[in-house]
């Protein structure tokens, strides 16, 4: 039987090559690649990234060649090498394929065997350039950019190809070291053409070293790049600062954009400097980030002695930044800087700067550099990936955790020199989620396959996800795993970490002040026995990493440690840490900028469990503060002693003050929901209070002798209660039937002064102190009066300064119906119906400004005093008082005892401009959250704000400015006083 004649592949359908666009049949007829005899081209062409694009460009091409097409055809059929280096790179860069277009016969470079040149014959390309065209720029310039982009199309032919045809990959290495040397060979020829430009009629050129820095300067350069460069000349005069900027101008107008704003003083610094000058700028007034830019400095053109003395004299003071007294702080701003760059809608598409991306690994390796660099020379390299090479060869870094983070930076960097390919445009973003057509693209241009059950678009979105979490984890390991090396366990075979000075150098880099505390406390958490060690030691990486970023990580710390111990026999700890990580990480945000926080929840654990997010949001956020009153009223009335009673009391104060101060410190609550949940549990704990010490006294069963009612007076008959205040209060009786008033006055003083005693038994909880000094005749007068007593008291006696204090008087625990009564008599006396007198208000105007001279402590700042300070609380609140005791009587929104709500209203009445009662508002909503956090920070009670340092930048995070730093913080609060006070001096003027 005869063996069937084998068949010729057949022409595909144009559906199956992957082309859409309608032309795409005519096209392949009209280059004649219709026959069966391409076939095998044409399969070619289909796996080319975006062959439509291949092939628009191929029919461009031929018409571009004319004639000499069918040159290229043939070579094309015969030549595999040169099918899968044009197609892949005119399907990747339309670019390039215009560039070929334009200049058709460099198609001739991709055939044969194509290899990349060195330094050295780059040079030589370009300097013979130069002597074929001259140095008159109109001439030069254009034939120079062609041999540019000539380079760029072998190179980006090589690193595409394997998309295509089976080719090697170069190494990423080999990208960037190569990229770098084009660069390198274009300055040099814009150097050259510059001097002859500038320097006339056979002019000795000056010397002058070109240094260049960020990738160029570290031989790992992006497709497309600014080119940062700083001048170092033999003289600093106007020849030498001619020749740079024509250089700067060639190199820009003709190559890439050329940047010297690296250089001292940036912009507004001399272009070029002598040696003598850098030295003398650098040793006096550089700052960290400068130092951190020269780790990739490398004499790139010009002058190679003078380059290489630049590199001597500089490269020490490099690798000693890390000294520097304001080392931490800068780097910690340079990294919030970077952050804020990128716009909230871009965040997760920027490979370069969102989380997870290209600069989380340059920076953590180069702050890793900076540490260790002065006792090593190994880590003097200024790339990153051979710089990670040699911290994992050092101990610094984990071997496998190395080369996982090398893995994820090199992929992150052949998406960004794909996208940058494209067009020849500098970019770091990814298509939008929606644009799958670019995104396939992309995937195809990077070598991304179909898997089996993704297709490349799957493959690469999955991929995408995975190396940034993976570059965001190891971003917190690779500073900190080999610090817990060095205090953990010894284990037989595996590196024993950092030694204690390196370790030590490295958590001072991180931002501990106190760094051999702090190893102490790591090696306590990690050396615990069985399951505890093992799980920290997975959790503190990342713990650590969160704890660098608040502003006292040494103090976040030893609390961390302190609440581990405390809850070791409590398994749900560690395993929600470990589970949840939005738990641990508020939980180090908070450890890590309050004293106040971590004591509360040392007893009050069960709160750590609401940092977690439920359904409808944080869990912090799920309790009602009225409803949290009403359970610890009930809970204490469940108890017959008082003690007991004030006990339940405390406990659940304790849970509630720990979930309203971390709510508050993570930026959950305002200021207004923060002082009313903390007026809710006062007032809660004085009810309590109250009954328990009325049962006690009541005890055989009979009827009280008189009813007790207690009125809130201050911040407190406000709902305006900060963390640090007493509640201020008068107490009020009135005899039961047939009850003597001797006796029930009796009976009423002794519950008002067990009820002061209860509360203020000392506890590690914060304090509940009551106030009864602003009770008639103040600490001279009864603890208690009779209603008629009051009523007596106020129409006869009343001071100035009693009836203002009367305008904050508001019923809060006891019998309500005789705070009730108690209020609307105090309205006769607050609110009269001729107004108060004109002596009263002249009196306190003549008080106030004796507060003003006399009442601030000794040695406070009248500027930052947050309640007697200049715009401060008090002045705020003797304003709105003194336009409620003036137009009360006339205008009934202002009968309230709220400073804000009443503010509202002094707006709406229009007693004053809109903008003067903002300006009041915003400085009483400032100094209230510069007064909470102050406690929040330091545990307790105090109204001044301190000088510029670590406290000031933790009020900062707790008054929940958005940012740490203290500076800008303290800048707005005066800003804001200060207009107020314009306003308190108005008011009190008129």
């Amino acid at each position: 039987m005869a063996k069937p004649a084998t068949q010729r592949p057949r022409v595909p359908r144009v559906g199956r090559l992957g082309l859409v666009e309608p032309s795409a049949a005519a096209d392949l007829a009209r280059l004649g690649w219709d026959t069966d005899d391409h076939v095998e081209l044409l399969w070619s062409l289909s796996r080319a990234p975006d062959s439509d694009s291949a092939l628009q460009t191929m029919v461009r091409l031929a018409d571009a060649l004319d004639d000499d097409w069918p040159q290229l055809n043939s070579a094309l059929l015969k030549d595999r090498g040169l099918r899968g280096r044009l197609f892949a790179v005119i399907g990747s860069s339309l670019a390039l394929g215009d560039h070929l277009v334009a200049n058709p016969d460099s198609w001739h470079l991709l055939s044969g065997d194509v290899t990349l040149p060195d330094p050295a014959e780059l040079r030589r390309l370009f300097d013979d350039c130069i002597a074929e065209f001259g140095t008159e720029p109109m001439t030069v310039m254009p034939a120079l950019r062609v041999l540019y982009r000539d380079r760029l199309l072998v190179l980006a032919a090589l690193d595409t190809a394997s998309t295509v045809e089976n080719e090697p990959v170069p190494a990423f290495s080999t990208i960037g070291e190569h990229l770098a040397d084009i660069a390198d060979a274009a300055m040099g020829a814009a150097l050259k053409v510059a001097s002859a430009t500038v320097c006339k009629e056979g002019a000795e050129p000056p010397r002058l070293a070109v240094i260049a820095m960020g990738k160029c300067g570290a031989r790992e350069l992006n497709y497309v790049s600014d080119v940062d460069v700083i001048f170092v000349g033999e003289y600093a005069d106007s020849v030498s600062t001619r020749v740079a900027g024509e250089m700067i101008r060639l190199a820009s107008d003709t190559f890439f954009e050329v940047d010297a704003g690296l250089r001292p003083e940036g912009k507004q610094g001399a272009l070029v400097r002598t040696l003598e000058s850098h030295l003398a700028y650098y040793q006096r007034w550089a700052k960290t980030w400068e130092f951190q830019a020269l780790l990739k400095a490398r004499p790139a053109v010009g002058d190679a002695e003078l380059g290489k003395q630049y590199m001597a004299a500089i490269m020490p003071m490099v690798w000693s930044a890390c000294e520097r007294e304001d080392f931490v702080p800068e780097v910690q701003a340079m990294r919030r800087r970077v952050e804020a760059l990128v716009p909230a809608d871009l965040r997760d598409r920027e490979i370069k700067l969102g989380t997870g991306g290209l600069r989380d690994v340059e920076f953590a390796v180069q702050l890793l550099q900076l540490v260790h660099g002065r006792t090593d020379e190994s880590l003097h390299v200024s790339s990153t990936v051979p710089a990670l090479a040699a911290l994992a060869a050092g101990g610094y870094v984990g071997r496998d955790d190395a080369a996982n983070l090398t893995a994820s930076y090199e992929f992150l960097r052949l998406l960004e020199h794909r996208l940058q390919l494209q067009r020849l445009k500098r970019t770091h973003t990814l298509p939008p989620p929606d644009d799958e057509e670019s995104l396939r693209w992309l995937a195809r241009a990077a070598h991304i396959r179909p898997d089996g059950t993704h297709d490349s678009l799957g493959v690469l979105r999955a991929e995408l996800k995975r190396q940034n979490v993976r570059v965001s984890r190891l971003h917190a390991k690779l500073f900190y795993q080999p610090l817990l090396e060095s205090v953990g366990p010894s284990v037989e075979g595996l590196a024993a970490g950092l030694s204690p000075e390196a370790a030590e150098r490295q958590l001072a880099a991180l931002g501990y002040e106190g760094p051999q505390s702090a190893l102490t406390h790591l090696s306590a958490l990690v050396n615990q026995s069985g399951r505890r060690g093992r799980v920290q030691s997975v959790l503190l990486p990342r713990l650590l990493d969160w704890l660098s970023d608040t502003p006292d990580p040494d103090r976040g710390l030893l609390a961390y440690r302190r609440i581990s111990e405390a809850m070791a026999e409590q398994r749900w700890y560690l395993a929600t840490l470990r589970d949840e990580s939005a738990v641990a990480k508020r939980l180090m945000r908070v450890l890590g900028t309050s004293a106040y926080v971590p004591d509360l929840l040392m007893r009050a654990p069960e709160v750590i469990q609401q940092y977690a997010d439920g359904p409808s949001g944080p869990k912090l956020l799920d309790v009602d503060p009225e409803v949290v009153g009403r359970a610890l009223v009930a809970s204490s009335g469940r108890h017959v002693d008082p003690m007991r009673a004030i006990a339940a009391a405390r406990t659940l104060r304790r849970r509630e003050l720990a979930r309203v101060a971390s709510a508050d410190l993570l930026g959950m609550l305002e200021v207004r929901d923060v002082c009313a949940a903390l007026t809710s549990v006062w007032v809660a704990v004085l009810q309590s209070a109250l009954e328990a010490v009325v049962r006690a006294n009541t005890r055989d069963g009979g009827e009280a002798p008189a009813k007790i009612a207690v009125i809130g007076m201050g911040r407190l008959g406000g709902r305006e209660l900060g963390y640090g205040s007493d509640a201020d209060v008068m107490f009020v009786c009135e005899p039961g039937p047939g009850v003597e008033e001797s006796r029930a006055l009796k009976w009423s003083v002794l519950i008002a002064e067990q009820v002061r005693a209860l509360l203020g038994t000392p506890s590690a909880d914060p304090p509940l102190e009551v106030d009864t000094n602003l009770r008639p005749e103040g600490r001279q007068g009864p603890l208690v009066r009779t209603l008629s007593s009051y009523e007596a008291y106020y129409a006869q006696w009343a001071q100035p300064w009693e009836v203002q204090a009367l305008l904050r008087a508001h019923p809060v625990a006891g019998d309500q119906d005789l705070g009730l009564r108690f209020v609307l008599m105090a309205d006769k006396t607050r609110y009269p119906a001729g107004g108060v007198s004109a002596e009263a208000v002249h009196e306190i105007r003549r008080v106030k400004a004796r507060v003003d001279a006399e009442r601030l402590p000794r040695g406070a700042d009248p500027n930052t005093h947050t309640k007697l300070g200049r715009g401060g609380l008090a002045d705020v609140e003797w304003t709105v008082q003194l336009l409620q005791l003036r137009h009360a009587h006339e205008v009934p929104s202002l009968h309230n005892t709220s400073t804000l709500e009443t503010l509202d209203a002094i707006g709406a009445a229009e007693l004053l401009g809109e903008d003067d009662v903002d300006l009041l508002r915003q400085a009483w909503l400032t100094a209230t959250a510069a007064r909470n956090a102050l406690v929040l920070v330091r545990g307790k009670p105090t109204d001044q704000l301190p000088g510029p340092g670590r406290q000031l930048n933790a009020v900062a995070v707790a008054a929940g400015w958005h940012n740490d730093d203290g500076g800008e913080f303290l800048d707005n609060y005066l800003r804001v006083t200060r207009r107020a006070k314009a306003v308190v001096l108005r008011v009190f003027g008129s």
